[in-house]
């Protein structure tokens, strides 16, 4: 008799059984169905098992893993992913998600505009300019400005399509912000750096520069293990593998929809709050908030993700 597969494991579990068994998975300890998945590249092979026609198809022309890093091009964020970001980020729509981070974005850009680097589809850009906030948009992507300017009010919101690290828009802004881990698409120390200088560049005096990513998740890593599940849901399954010497790691997304899947996998240089810190230094920067999320709750040591917010120095007058 054939022994299960993880595919025949979730099939035969209670709704309630599947998360614990993907996280357990995603963990390589499943001790409870009596078999144990060795490696990174097992755990992505079962899992297509699973995301890709119900199962029934091995998707044996993907491969399980990415082990080279390039750069984060616009050929990562095709037509294609384009067309289904929305539906694969939909947990990032849900109000208790994007309401707490309009409001932050809406009060730190007072009464001036604000411009965003890797504008994306504009999931914050939209609703921060539906609250009057003048909003323009920087993104490497034209499939994904195309689909931002394709949904309603996608005009009230004026993209260049460009690189963060050296594209200009016009004029200067009270903000200047980038959401949703965007700065770790940026692959070198160097291209970080050069972010933050183009946003000191875009501010004015006393200008804020807000950015949320998450913390390294490397503590939380036993001994030898290299991967962490990021997100666990009804139609999304995704985790990170971990390059610790070079400070890099792959996101793996597994997304099912209507019965058939598909899969995503983009790379991204990690960074910590304290390295953070410098290059805002660098860039003539100085820190004035750091929180652990958008509801601005207290950044502590266990926190998994911050917002934090750089400020350029306001010109002081000299009175003679």
């Amino acid at each position: 008799m054939a022994e299960p597969t993880f595919a025949d494991s979730l099939d035969d579990a209670k709704p309630e059984e599947r998360e614990a068994l993907i996280r357990g998975v995603l963990t390589r300890t499943v001790g409870a169905t009596g078999w144990l998945i060795e490696g990174e590249e097992a755990v992505a092979a079962e899992l297509r098992l699973r995301v890709v026609d119900g199962g029934r198809n091995p998707m044996a022309h993907v491969p399980s893993s990415v082990a080279v890093f390039g750069a984060m091009d616009t050929d990562v964020w095709t037509e294609q992913v384009a067309r289904s970001y929305d539906e694969s980020s939909e947990h990032m729509y849900l109000p208790e998600v994007l309401d707490p981070t309009v409001d932050f974005l809406e009060c730190r850009a007072g009464h001036g505009p604000a411009l965003e680097f890797a504008v994306g589809t504009g999931r914050v850009a939209l609703p921060l300019s539906a609250r009057g906030v003048r909003v323009t948009g920087i993104e490497k992507s034209e499939p994904m400005a195309q689909e931002l300017g394709r949904k309603p009010r996608g005009s009230d919101v004026a993209v260049i399509v460009g690189d963060m690290t050296v594209s200009r828009a016009p004029g200067t802004f009270n903000l200047v912000y980038l959401v949703y881990n965007a700065i770790t698409c940026l692959l070198s120390q160097d291209e970080q750096v050069a972010c933050f200088r183009n946003a000191a560049k875009h501010l004015e005096p006393g200008g804020r520069f807000v950015l949320e990513v998450f913390v390294p998740e490397l503590q939380r890593l036993p001994p030898g293990e290299t991967a962490r599940p990021f997100h666990i849901g009804d139609q999304h399954v995704g985790f990170d593998t971990y390059d610790l010497v070079n400070q890099l790691l792959v996101s793996h997304h597994y997304t099912i929809t209507n019965g058939r899947g598909s899969t995503f996998l983009s790379p991204h240089r990690y960074v910590w709050p304290s390295e953070l810190d410098l290059m805002a230094k660098l860039a003539g920067l100085e820190l004035s908030e750091r929180w652990a999320d958008w509801n601005e709750t207290p950044f502590t040591a266990s926190s998994r993700s911050h917002v934090s917010v750089w400020q350029k120095p306001p010109v002081c007058s000299v009175s003679v």
